[in-house]
């Protein structure tokens, strides 16, 4: 089956999951609320600790009343009302979700809004998650390549053709999201040219994925770099700062830096370099104020 009809066939099953999979199936249940007694300033508090720019407010039983936003804490600081309770100063008229409603009717809030997150509620009106454009996005992927895989299990595995030394560069721009996985989609093409395993391409996209976007989001643009030898495939990853403050921490599952804006397009989560290392056969890291370069390694089967 040609590249071009499973092209076809991937936006048949994104049509089919965004009718299919309801808003439960995607939304976070890590849910992080305050009630209306508590003050703005522990509200505040909260949205440093947990990195979140809305913190939705509920009563007793968990129903939803408000959210508190970042404007409303720089409202009430500048008003001096930070140690008032944030029932006073909360938004009270939420635009939220049902947890049964289809996931198209959240992709049609993201267009239609400019929040970056929703309170989800069930039929009670209790507060049962949040959702992100990057709960979509994982959960879109994830479901995407479980269709896909059934696609490709009833297709003939195919032998690894004779090694053939590769090499490629592809130029990354910074903040250019409309151009973002433009290089990591070449990459996989490549190595499905190749007739490489399946489970192997799979790795060798993750990483490739999460490279360009770590250039495209946290740098001032860089490079990703293929390199195929007679075992094994490479990636290289460099940009050109502002670097990376302490490597260790960033490769804890979770830690992030990410700004609002990144956070916006559903990146952030601190799960980069953590899913690279663990797909990878090999992995390196090396960072200063100059820049970044991060190299992965993968045995071919």
């Amino acid at each position: 089956m040609s590249d071009m009809k499973f092209n076809q066939t991937e936006s048949l099953v994104v049509r089919e999951l965004i009718t299919r999979l309801r808003v439960y199936d995607v939304m976070s249940r890590d849910i992080y609320a305050v009630r209306e007694t508590d003050s703005m300033r522990s509200v505040q508090n909260l949205m440093k600790e947990k990195k979140v720019s809305g913190i939705p407010v509920t009563d007793e039983e968990d129903v939803l009343r408000g959210i508190i936003t970042v404007d409303d804490i720089i409202y009430a600081l500048d008003c001096k009302h930070i140690e008032e309770p944030c029932g006073s100063h909360m938004s009270d008229n939420v635009i939220c979700l049902n947890e049964q409603y289809p996931l198209a009717v959240a992709i049609s809030f993201f267009e239609k809004y400019s929040y970056r997150r929703y309170p989800v509620t069930n039929e009670a009106g209790k507060l049962t998650g949040m959702i992100t454009g990057r709960d979509i996005l994982s959960s879109l992927l994830f479901e995407i390549n479980n269709e896909v895989d059934k696609l490709e299990e009833m297709l003939p595995e195919k032998k690894v053709k004779s090694s053939e030394y590769f090499y490629k560069k592809h130029h990354v721009e910074s903040r250019n999201m409309s151009a973002a996985g433009t290089a990591s989609t070449e990459i996989k093409n490549f190595c499905k040219r190749s007739n490489f395993p399946r489970p192997f391409i799979r790795r060798v996209g993750v990483a490739a994925f999460e490279l360009e976007i770590n250039i495209v989001v946290h740098s001032q643009g860089g490079s990703l770099t293929i390199i195929r030898e007679e075992d094994y495939i490479t990636l290289v990853a460099k940009d050109s700062g502002p670097g990376i403050a302490d490597t260790d921490k960033a490769m804890e599952t979770g830690f992030s830096t990410a700004n609002d804006w990144v956070r916006s397009y559903g990146f952030g989560a601190g799960m980069g370099l953590p899913n690279i290392k663990r797909v990878s056969d090999d992995f390196s890291i090396n960072s200063s104020p100059a820049g970044t370069k991060v190299t992965a390694t993968f045995n071919i089967d």
